[in-house]
């Protein structure tokens, strides 16, 4: 289904827009940052969750709604202006196919998305950045150490497990029927970075940084249960300032790999996911092309880093609300919406 988002904004009323986002993941910071720069905002939510988000009052609008049958509340959406803001919890309620071809100005390159969704699509995309980046294995039998399977899509870690060895790692991939990839485990510490890409300043801002809490691997039950990487959480963190250049610099990197291979380029947050290793190297194993829940731990109190472009602490909410107020004032809309 072709989009045509520029037909659809011809007929918005550009000053009074509304910012839309649906009710999980990171959508208290992202409506709460929009409400702040004057916005008005909805929330789209599960009949099971909206009561939860009716309880706060920068959210002026929760609309409940079975997200079998999200496309219900586009025409309404599109009646009250609406910018759509994109995260994990979208992604993977309606599927990477729906929410590319969902019919509303949608914040962000929405066709990221369908590389996020493929596992080997990420890999190709960071390699084609030249980001140091995990070996992948296509034949199982050629696996020469500890490797770590991933499943495909935006699961927050849920299905992922390691195997020691190849005839681990055989014995283990008889049960799984989904699409995976087989990758080294990279020995070190995890970093998972917050970048906004902005094309009103012609930028690329690190916005903050965080660590995953996860399930059975930081709840320490060695011995008693496998490992598995289900994310519950998120732990803030500042980095070693001499680690900052390369941090930079993958950032870049990657918006320009974006640029060249998945038009019309990085529009706003993404995220890249790494381990560094003690020899201060940094290895990216994945990516995020939106808005990541690591956010939240700045949420109403901004990130150490957002202070060095905006001489305050901002989080990733008001950023984005940022950048839309810019892009309305300066009649850009088009350039940051798909």
């Amino acid at each position: 289904m072709n989009v045509n988002i520029e037909s659809i904004i011809r007929n918005y009323d550009l000053d009074r827009v509304s910012v839309a986002t649906v009710a999980s993941h990171t959508a208290l910071q992202i409506l709460r940052g929009a409400s702040r720069l004057g916005f008005y905002t909805i929330a789209v939510a599960k009949p099971s969750t909206a009561w939860f988000y009716k309880r706060f009052s920068f959210i002026n609008e929760v609309l409940e709604v079975d997200f079998s049958d999200f496309e219900s509340v586009i025409d309404y959406l599109i009646e009250r202006n609406t910018v759509f803001i994109p995260h994990g919890s979208y992604v993977e309620y309606v599927g990477w196919r729906r929410a590319i071809s969902m019919p509303i100005p949608t914040f962000g390159n929405r066709y990221l998305i369908r590389w996020e969704a493929d596992q080997r699509l990420k890999m190709k995309l960071l390699g084609h950045a030249g980001i140091s980046i995990p070996k992948s294995f296509d034949d199982p039998s050629m696996v020469d150490g500890p490797v770590i399977v991933k499943l495909y899509g935006a699961k927050g870690g849920k299905g992922y497990f390691i195997a020691r060895d190849k005839d681990e790692l055989i014995r283990r991939l008889s049960s799984i029927k989904e699409d995976f990839i087989i990758q080294e485990y990279v020995i070190g510490v995890p970093a998972y970075y917050h970048y906004f890409t902005s094309r009103m300043r012609d930028r690329v801002e690190i916005m903050g940084m965080d660590i995953r809490y996860e399930s059975n691997v930081d709840g320490r039950v060695f011995g008693f249960e496998e490992p598995t990487f289900v994310v519950v959480g998120n732990l803030p963190m500042v980095l070693r300032e001499s680690l900052l250049p390369t941090v930079q610099r993958y950032g870049e990197d990657f918006v320009k790999a974006v640029h060249e291979l998945v038009p019309p380029g990085m529009i706003g947050p993404f995220s890249l996911e790494s381990i560094i290793r003690d020899d201060m190297s940094i290895v990216v194993f994945e990516f995020s092309g939106r808005i990541v829940a690591g956010t939240n731990v700045y949420m109403g109190v901004g990130s150490p880093y957002s202070t060095l472009y905006f001489d305050k602490p901002i989080d990733m909410g008001e950023r984005i609300a940022i950048e839309i107020k810019d892009a309305l004032g300066r009649g850009r809309l088009m350039d940051i919406v798909t």
